[in-house]
């Protein structure tokens, strides 16, 4: 995988120690991903045909450890970035996913949350897709904040849902009981349906769409 087209510069404005970390953690994504089995279902075809318009992609928080290698992997023709937390987790983060091609806007819902939401705003307007958790960085475990909702109504970028379900896993004793795939299972991946948040909503409409795009997050089947 040493084709993957590294963002040098995002690299390199970062702490000395996120750099290192942020290596490592990309180092260990992809000799996981060599013995990892895919499958995509993508019935609307946006890893071929995607739409002209930037996109929202959006997964839930203990899904990410393979989400850099899902974007090199079906969506590697697009400009992207991904909000991360102004943390030192989130400036780890952002090492890892420079090392796989993708920028990253600082910021979260809990700190430097609306500097971020504008950050992401002009990012879209100059024909990125923005990647968000919009469960993180704190919880509750799949359910929606209304960031995500908020951005695709003032851009009117498309929502990608993008869902993420392994074979067999470990998973920690953290909030969001983040997991890792196991060496040699599957990783099936769900792409869309890409949908469309109005523009204007009122408060009870703006709450309906979030309620919407949290359900096609969640099926019931899926989801523990």
């Amino acid at each position: 995988m040493s084709d993957l087209p590294e963002k040098e510069g995002s690299i390199r404005k970062l702490p000395p120690r996120a750099r290192r970390v942020g290596w490592a953690g990309a180092a260990l994504i992809r000799l996981v991903s060599l013995t990892l089995r895919w499958r995509l279902h993508d019935p609307d075809g946006i890893s071929s045909n995607p739409p002209a318009r930037p996109m929202v992609w959006t997964f839930w928080h203990n899904r990410i450890f393979v989400v850099p290698l899902l974007y090199h992997k079906y969506l590697r023709l697009r400009k992207g970035a991904v909000l991360t937390s102004a943390s030192k987790d989130g400036e780890v983060i952002a090492a890892i996913v420079a090392r796989f091609g993708c920028e990253a806007v600082r910021g979260s819902s809990s700190r430097r949350g609306i500097s971020a939401l504008l950050g992401l705003i002009d990012w879209i307007r100059d024909g990125y897709d923005v990647a968000i958790v919009p469960d993180g960085p704190r919880g509750p475990r799949y359910k929606m904040g209304p960031g995500l909702v908020k951005l695709a109504e003032v851009t009117g970028a498309l929502v990608l849902p993008v869902r993420v379900e392994y074979g067999s896993y470990w998973h920690f004793k953290s909030w969001d009981r983040f997991r890792v795939p196991k060496p040699f299972t599957t990783v099936d991946v769900f792409l869309g349906p890409c949908t469309e948040v109005p523009s204007e909503l009122d408060e009870s409409a703006f709450e309906a769409e979030r309620l919407r795009l949290e359900t096609l997050m969640n099926p019931a089947h899926e989801i523990d």
